[in-house]
């Protein structure tokens, strides 16, 4: 949609897009300026658990670390850790 037509249609589109549960692509001069999407049916995004299945949990940093103590390069020797120079 235009955005000159959204813009003289604005509650309409976006009643619609609550309506069909489409997204809207509004355009100017041909190009994609920005995208209506419904929103979601609580109100809260939700990215929780939105990595399910992506993520792998091998250990506990805490308890027992995935990898021995003296991998950490934080642990190095120096006056910051593993680090020549102080953080920034």
């Amino acid at each position: 949609m235009a955005i000159s037509e959204f813009k003289a249609k604005c509650l309409a589109a976006l009643e619609e897009v609550r309506a069909t549960g489409e997204s809207l692509l509004v355009t100017r001069r041909g190009k994609p300026m920005a995208e209506v999407i419904p929103a979601s049916a609580s109100g809260k995004p939700t990215w929780f658990g939105a990595d399910e299945g992506r993520v792998l949990i091998v250990g506990d940093i805490v308890e027992e670390p995935a990898c021995p103590p003296e991998h950490w390069e934080a642990l190095g020797p120096g006056p910051y850790g593993g680090f020549d120079d102080p953080p920034a």
